[in-house]
């Protein structure tokens, strides 16, 4: 339950707040608006606090993620792609593609033979 109290979470608790309250506090002052004759204002009414349960939502979603983490160690993002094959490896996988090429032309030269002879 420490890692919920490290600068990092604590930031999020506090937003996940302000925001809730923020939100709660829009939908009163939008429901006051509804009161006084302005007939938009009760679209508001509802929309502020589904914007506040959603807040909630997603908090509990992040902090149930943490906790089902496993303790799995997650794989860091590599910070620079990955450097390009040496030089050799790629004359050598040439030279493979070369033998292979080599190979699929003299079946083809035979089977060229085998036609002229029949033809």
């Amino acid at each position: 339950m420490r890692r919920f109290f490290t600068p990092g979470w604590l930031g999020l608790h506090a937003l996940a707040l302000a925001l809730f309250t923020t939100f709660l506090w829009f939908g009163w002052w939008q429901l006051s608006r509804a009161q006084e004759g302005n007939d938009r204002s009760w679209a508001y009414v509802f929309e502020w606090p589904v914007f506040a349960i959603f807040v909630v939502v997603m908090w509990v979603k992040m902090i149930r993620d943490e906790l089902n983490d496993d303790g799995k160690p997650r794989e860091p993002m590599p910070l620079k792609p990955e450097p390009p094959p040496a030089k050799d490896e790629i004359i050598r996988s040439q030279e493979e593609e070369d033998e292979d090429l080599a190979a699929y032309n003299r079946y083809l030269a035979r089977l060229n033979a085998q036609q002229s002879r029949r033809g």
